[in-house]
């Protein structure tokens, strides 16, 4: 169970194990439906061996949603702190797609184009809204929903 999410400008990089990124696209929302899960999540992934949290940022969005042009900055780091007292760290980005030229990768059965991020049906419901907040906090966009 999710006790809590924590926002960091920065930590030692060897903990950040992860990245996630909220994309636009021609102001829409880019969401991702996973193949085996009827909700909706943002494109995000596990770091791999030698890879840097940028670098698989970069991956995970081309892979997940077939980005081709993009712009991407760093939003800083969050914090899942679980009741079992395991904490887990992800990169926390933004992404402007401008567009689209790969093919997505085999997990993701679609991808979908929101002009408002939803109001339930979230792949994280405990996580990913509050994200979206951090984000809208720290000024990601321009024209906040």
């Amino acid at each position: 169970m999710i006790k809590d999410v924590q926002f960091y400008d920065a930590i030692d990089d060897e903990k950040v194990r992860f990245a996630v990124i909220l994309a636009r696209f021609e102001g829409k929302w880019v969401f991702c439906k996973h193949r085996k899960r009827t909700t909706l999540e943002v494109p995000g992934g596990h770091r791999e061996p030698g890879e840097s949290v940028e670098e698989a940022a970069e991956r995970e969005l081309r892979e997940e949603t077939g980005a081709g042009d993009f712009t991407l900055r760093s939003l800083g780091v969050y914090c899942v702190v679980r009741d079992d007292r395991e904490e887990s760290f992800g990169g926390l980005y933004f992404a402007e797609i401008t567009s689209f030229a790969e093919k997505v990768h085999s997990e993701i059965a679609e991808i979908l184009l929101l002009e408002e991020p939803p109001e339930d049906n979230w792949t994280y419901p405990e996580i990913q809204p509050k994200l979206l907040e951090e984000a809208r906090r720290r000024g990601a966009w321009t024209n906040p929903v």
